[in-house]
């Protein structure tokens, strides 16, 4: 099932590899620091979730999808129609998204602006103001069948917002950790990490690495994505397992741009 998102980085297409590593038995729950899109939860079954992530708007839509499906459906499929799919509207909602303070009225424009806005990107500038342009699709899809879906799955499901360190401190014995943090960059130019108006550095990185370590030594198994760079080979070395695979790399606007590049899952076991 996919993502009611479009979400830059979205694991849809690589769930299989992640489950062929990920350790499942005597597991019921499954901890996920970097939830973002929801496609690794929503495709693999366990007993329970716990869900994290840094982005508050995303957390908060997650919660409310979960606790008022029908009524949050029912109002968000208003939003898509040929006269909110203009530039000059979309931008007037991107204001008001920026405005509100209501949880449940940014709900709806923040997944009235991920399915508008352009390339599936979340970003904000760095006063915490939603800044993705107008995608200038000509019929966006009102996800109406995910939403239910996700409706459903979530009802398992604990989000929380907060650092990865929020979930890692919350670990049980029967649970088993994926984590998908803002990839390390291909090259210095590609570097894309504040998505939740937040940058993610290679001491991050390490600090990741180091939890994963500590759930490792109290029993609980951690599984990492990331790009498979020189930065990434060394920051893995001490990895129970490795498995590498190539995706596709869609976020950049020019096509000639959009190749292939190779990523890592780390296991820690």
């Amino acid at each position: 099932m996919r993502s009611a998102l479009k979400w830059a980085g979205g694991k849809k297409k690589v769930v299989n590899e992640i489950a062929s590593l990920l350790p499942k038995q005597g597991k019921k729950r499954l901890v996920e620091p970097f939830v973002g899109g929801g496609s690794v939860f929503l495709n693999l079954d366990f007993d329970e979730y716990l869900l994290v992530d840094m982005n508050d708007d995303l957390i908060n839509l997650f919660n409310i999808i979960k606790n008022q499906p029908l009524s949050f459906i029912g109002d968000a499929e208003k939003l898509f129609n040929s006269k909110t799919n203009q530039a000059d509207r979309y931008y007037q909602l991107r204001d008001q998204f920026n405005q509100s303070s209501d949880p449940y009225e940014r709900s709806l424009l923040f997944l009235y602006l991920n399915r508008h806005g352009y390339n599936g990107l979340c970003r904000y500038n760095k006063s915490g103001g939603y800044n993705v342009p107008f995608g200038r699709y000509k019929h966006p899809y009102f996800p109406s069948e995910e939403l239910h879906y996700f409706s459903q799955r979530a009802q398992k499901a604990t989000f929380i917002q907060g650092d990865f360190e929020t979930a890692f401190s919350q670990l049980k014995s029967n649970d088993v950790v994926y984590c998908d943090p803002p990839y390390s960059p291909i090259n210095p130019t590609s570097n894309f990490t504040a998505y939740a108006g937040n940058s993610f550095s290679d001491e991050d990185q390490q600090r990741l690495v180091n939890c994963a370590q500590k759930a490792k030594h109290d029993g609980v198994p951690t599984l990492i994505s990331n790009h498979y760079v020189d930065f990434t080979k060394e920051l893995y070395k001490d990895a129970s397992k490795k498995k590498l695979f190539q995706v596709q790399r869609t976020i950049s606007p020019k096509g000639k741009s959009r190749i292939k590049v190779k990523e890592v899952l780390a296991l820690y076991k």
